[in-house]
């Protein structure tokens, strides 16, 4: 996956935060149609018994200053689903006790060739939003004593469906199933076993595809493709 997202509050994106049945909204949504990564991104998940909204820096590692965080040199934007039970990884704790969702209109993605952009594609739910599924951390900074949360998105092998829009890989989808939602961020779950069918590519809904000229810009210059559901197997 590359590192934007369509974050735009509208009202299907609405709807599904109310079936999260968040408890407290510490930040306000985000609502931008291109957030890319390294900015801020809103990100649901459970803390102190509750499940709140709150927005993170999108980069998992991050680095404290005399001032505040940035971003690592090191790209951690994404996290691939077969880092996951590296006990050494980035994400191997967090998979298992801080895992969050990023409610988004859609995501973009972009097929390069010897380093060098070949397409951009925009992709969004046909109706409503999506749930890529993701990890959380929190930060102390030692200098200043703030308190910074920071998220990635969890990347699978390329699907069939979209191996025309990008190559290489596919963010995790999360079914909008209540009993997986509130098994994911169930904070005292660390039986992740039952993650693992989740980790195989998968389209649990209806998505629209198009090219757009750039991703700051995003104007279409093809027709919208539909990208259908995969059937229950």
């Amino acid at each position: 996956m590359c590192g934007r997202f369509n974050a735009t509050f509208d009202s299907g994106v609405k709807k599904l935060y109310t079936s999260l049945k968040i408890n407290k909204v510490n930040d306000k949504p985000i609502d931008k149609r291109f957030v890319k990564a390294a900015d801020t991104v809103s990100i649901v998940r459970e803390k102190g018994n509750k499940r709140i909204v709150e927005n993170a820096i999108w980069w998992l590692l991050i680095d404290q200053t005399t001032t505040g965080f940035t971003p690592s040199k090191y790209t951690s934007f994404n996290t691939r689903y077969d880092k996951l039970n590296t006990p050494r990884s980035l994400g191997y704790q967090a998979y298992r006790h801080s895992r969050c969702v990023i409610a988004v209109k859609g995501f973009g993605e972009t097929e390069f060739k010897n380093k060098k952009p070949v397409h951009y594609f925009d992709i969004a739910a046909q109706n409503g939003g999506l749930l890529p599924g993701g990890l959380c951390r929190d930060w102390v900074n030692n200098h200043t004593g703030e308190i910074k949360t920071s998220c990635s998105v969890i990347t699978l092998p390329p699907h069939e469906k979209l191996t025309h829009i990008h190559s290489k890989a596919m963010p995790l989808i999360l079914p909008q199933d209540e009993t997986i939602i509130n098994n994911w961020l169930d904070v005292a779950l660390t039986d992740i076993e039952q993650f693992t069918p989740l980790l195989r590519p998968h389209i649990p809904q209806n998505l629209i595809a198009q090219q757009i000229d750039k991703p700051m810009t995003h104007n279409p210059i093809s027709k919208p493709e539909l990208i259908t559901l995969d059937n229950l197997t």
